[in-house]
């Protein structure tokens, strides 16, 4: 998994790192992190994913630059764990586009997000 990983190009968001990144391809965002990924999206023909943050999967879901939510759900209760939304009262709707179980019993969910503009 890592080698496909290295190879591509990757987008960190952080408020305590400095160029030059260790990790090959990296490229810091600067500025308004939902301002960076909004200009990614339009100048880049692929998909771009966050790995490993949900401080950062809420605020580019707050600035509306999220179109899509891939969730795999565990057939595995811990009681406890990170929110994906904020307690914040709004309403987002997903429309399901796909979804598939694994051998284990995961769900593997992607919903497209219904953006209030469409």
């Amino acid at each position: 998994m890592a080698q496909p990983l290295n190879t591509k190009p990757k987008y960190v968001a952080s408020t305590t790192l400095t160029e030059p990144l260790e990790w090959q391809n990296s490229t810091l965002l600067e500025g308004d992190v939902a301002d960076a990924v909004a200009a990614l999206k339009q100048e880049d023909s692929g998909d771009l994913h966050v790995i490993g943050s949900m401080q950062l999967v809420q605020t580019l879901f707050e600035h509306d630059v999220v179109d899509e939510l891939r969730l795999m759900i565990d057939p595995l209760l811990l009681g406890g764990g990170k929110r994906v939304f904020r307690d914040d009262g709004v309403a987002r709707p997903f429309r399901l586009v796909d979804s598939q179980v694994t051998t284990t019993g995961a769900i593997l969910a992607t919903y497209a997000i219904e953006h209030a503009s469409a």
